[in-house]
């Protein structure tokens, strides 16, 4: 039975997630985090997309991404299959790298955006044993970006949308978004 068709809107956003099959790790060193930036460099100047927010964990990664002129089956395709091959390669690997197709779910409006970039960026403290003590010392993951609001080189991540998501009461500013990132659940439903 063929596969369900996946619909894309290049206006939205997309909450992507991707698992390793039966939830191995697919990021042993930090060679193969490497080689996944490198995926994305690679698959980026074939299909150019805009990514807002990641995080790459040992076992899975998020992404936050829009792809405008490509379908996202076609973005993600490819760099899945690019950074499989060197895995499997790497640790002569057979079989699926991968649990399944990527996950992905638009992200409608602007509340829906800033949920899903702060849902991929608590990753690592959201962990039953956290990873790290704060978000941005958490090497894999773009909200070190936001934290230190430093200029970067990389041509498919920007920084500068989140912020514009946030509500207009706020001063919609990079420091108003990590301090909606860093709030916990608590915090915000009080």
């Amino acid at each position: 039975m063929p596969r369900k068709r996946r619909i894309w809107n290049p206006d939205l956003f997309y909450h992507v997630v991707m698992r390793g099959n039966n939830r191995q790790v697919i990021f042993q060193h930090a060679e193969d985090y490497a080689e996944f930036f490198r995926s994305l460099y690679y698959t980026y100047d074939r299909y150019p997309f805009e990514i807002v927010a990641y995080c790459i964990m040992n076992n899975h990664y998020h992404l936050l991404i829009r792809s405008p002129n490509e379908s996202l089956s076609k973005v993600m395709g490819t760099l899945n299959k690019r950074y499989s091959d060197y895995f499997k390669r790497k640790y002569h690997y057979c079989g699926h790298l991968y649990e399944s197709r990527y996950f992905a779910e638009a992200t409608m409006d602007a509340k829906g955006i800033l949920a899903a970039s702060r849902y991929i960026h608590r990753n690592p403290i959201a962990t039953k044993n956290p990873m790290v003590e704060r978000m941005e010392h958490y090497p894999y993951s773009s909200y070190y970006l936001y934290k230190t609001n430093q200029p970067h080189n990389i041509p498919y991540m920007t920084t500068t949308f989140l912020p514009s998501c946030m509500p207009v009461y706020s001063k919609q500013t990079i420091e108003d978004y990590c301090l909606f990132c860093e709030q916990d659940e608590k915090e915000m439903n009080d």
